[in-house]
């Protein structure tokens, strides 16, 4: 691993990581597009155990991508593994249906240089053929925090992956995306972790990411499950205890009449060993920002 220190030549400051499963063809279309950014950056693909000969495909297709294999399916946590094999002091992630713009990654890797405090970078999205803008781009603009001294853009506490640059030293420092979490909330988990931290995220609106949806996509049911369910384990995560218990409440008062409540409330409980065990709550000043989001 490389110290952030040390000089990087200025064509590898960033490094894409990208965790798939399943969606060979989608994920052979953003590596290409990838692959026509100049300068070209380096790429890591973790497969989450895919049945399609993902890995195979990448290997045979896209020979300068290095493609990791994972033996199970674990979630937006793959992508801390490309992290841990960057060599860059800057990594950014890409969905399997989603890419960067050309130059986006040397304007990112500009602002990390200038600002010694950035942990994140959260670019701005464009969707589909039309590039319409992505309506996250407007509430990370219209944020209510004040801008600090040297940052870049507005703070935020939240992001999409798809469109997220980080720090490499600052996401190791906080253990990266949540392996409890699976998918879901696990970018909301990481920035209120980065802002514990003491880490800046902002919004930089001249840095854009491509988002192309992938009309491969599980149930809406199994993702409003794990909304749910991981709702309730973020909360006693990070957050004070009378939200926690405010949260397991309203969801097992659904789960009486609601099939989909009870299965994430089961869920839930089944992980509630772990989340007590990695309970942490947060500082006082990231507890009283996400409240001012909350009331909005």
């Amino acid at each position: 691993m490389l110290n952030e220190d040390t000089p990087v030549p200025r064509s590898s400051r960033v490094t894409v990581v990208v965790a798939t499963k399943d969606r060979r063809e989608e994920l052979g279309r953003t590596l290409s597009r990838l692959a026509e950014l100049r300068p070209r950056p380096p790429v890591i693909v973790v497969d989450n155990a895919s049945a399609d000969g993902t890995g195979a495909f990448t290997r045979s297709a896209f020979p300068w991508v290095e493609a990791v294999t994972l033996p199970e399916n674990r979630g937006a946590a793959a992508r801390n593994v490309g992290v841990a094999l960057a060599r860059t002091p800057y990594v950014a992630f890409s969905d399997d249906d989603s890419w960067w713009a050309p130059g986006a990654l040397e304007r990112a890797a500009d602002v990390f240089d200038e600002c010694p405090r950035l942990g994140l970078l959260a670019a701005a999205a464009f969707v589909g053929e039309e590039r319409r803008p992505d309506p996250i781009n407007a509430q990370m603009a219209q944020n209510p925090f004040r801008r600090g001294p040297g940052l870049p853009g507005p703070e935020v506490l939240g992001f999409l992956a798809c469109a997220a640059v980080v720090r490499r030293t600052a996401f190791e420092q906080v253990g990266g995306f949540s392996e409890l979490l699976f998918f879901t909330r696990e970018e909301a988990l990481l920035a209120q972790d980065l802002a514990a931290a003491g880490w800046a995220l902002c919004h930089v609106a001249d840095v854009h990411a491509l988002h192309h949806p992938s009309a491969l996509r599980p149930p809406g049911s199994w993702r409003g499950r794990l909304e749910r369910r991981n709702a309730v384990l973020a909360a006693w995560l990070r957050r004070p205890l009378e939200r926690a218990v405010r949260e397991t409440g309203e969801l097992a008062r659904a789960a009486v009449t609601d099939p989909g409540a009870r299965g994430a409330l089961g869920e839930a409980l089944r992980r509630m060993p772990r989340a007590l065990r990695g309970r942490r709550r947060l500082p006082a000043r990231v507890e009283r920002d996400l409240r001012i989001l909350e009331t909005r």
